[in-house]
């Protein structure tokens, strides 16, 4: 088994949800936003090739870390391997952020 956990990331961003795969996710020090590091997709070698991962791989290639807004994110969940990154339109209702109470960086 692999030492190292891999994440599925499921958020929102202009009307479309993304699924993508990484090996590192934590709480950044920039207030509000989760960091997301070392994307994982799929290898080469299938015979079939996704046009959809392919657009995710062309868009996510040369970034070393994402900073996604907590309120963005729908999941993460920890698998046991990768699957296939995509992106889709958000089809229903529109979402509406949770509210958040917390305490702003000047009160702690």
């Amino acid at each position: 088994m692999n030492s190292r956990p891999i994440y599925k990331v499921i958020f929102h961003n202009q009307g479309q949800v993304f699924e993508v795969f990484a090996r590192a996710i934590y709480q950044s020090e920039m207030y509000g936003f989760i960091e997301v590091e070392e994307f994982v997709f799929g290898e080469r070698s299938q015979v079939v090739v996704d046009p959809g991962e392919e657009k995710l791989k062309a868009e996510f290639a040369g970034v070393k870390r994402s900073y996604l807004p907590m309120h963005a994110i729908v999941r993460i969940d920890e698998v046991e391997k990768e699957g296939a990154a995509k992106v889709s339109e958000f089809k229903g209702e529109k979402v509406t952020p949770f509210p958040y109470g917390g305490m702003s960086p000047s009160d702690s």
